[in-house]
């Protein structure tokens, strides 16, 4: 029993330090940064809309919700090292499904080589603390991080108020 209880506590122990590293603007009230990205390999191949609170925004093909980061610009990203544990990239080359408009899909080379889907020349991210499809804790972190509408700009508007700003 105390082997197990110690096993527990190191396991949370590890939970809460990895929240804790949340970087570009997380809380570090998160979940594991990798879960978001996990969770939507199947999906990351595709690129749709969806209605949220803020407006008709992208998603990958799960409903997993999609940002630009106003720090990067054209066709390259300024999200490295720690940022990309709270805003894990959508990964490779991405279609175009209900709602979007392909020749707005395209990609960049990450200096790792790692290959990241853009829309109208945003990289595109996931916020680790988005639990699921319909998510939007990224929403306007640090007032840098947006969901990104049809047209490939970023929506200003909050959860819960009737206009952008």
């Amino acid at each position: 029993m105390n082997r197990w209880r110690s096993s527990v506590v190191g396991v949370l122990s590890a939970a809460a330090l990895t929240a804790a590293l949340g970087a570009c603007g997380g809380d570090g009230n998160g979940t594991d940064p990798g879960t978001q990205q996990e969770g939507a390999e199947s999906a990351e191949s595709t690129v749709v809309t969806s209605d949220s609170e803020v407006g008709t925004i992208l998603t990958d093909g799960q409903g997993n919700t999609l940002y630009l980061f106003t720090e990067d610009s054209s066709g390259t990203s300024a999200c490295e090292d720690d940022c990309l544990k709270a805003w894990p990239i959508l990964e490779g080359e991405a279609e175009a499904g209900e709602g979007v408009q392909a020749e707005r899909l395209d990609t960049i080379e990450r200096p790792d080589g790692t290959v990241q889907a853009t829309y109208n020349d945003w990289p595109l991210y996931y916020y680790a603390e988005d639990a699921g499809p319909g998510d939007l804790k990224g929403q306007g972190v640090n007032d840098a991080w947006w969901v990104v509408a049809p047209s490939g700009n970023a929506i200003h508007q909050m959860p819960g108020s009737d206009s952008g700003y």
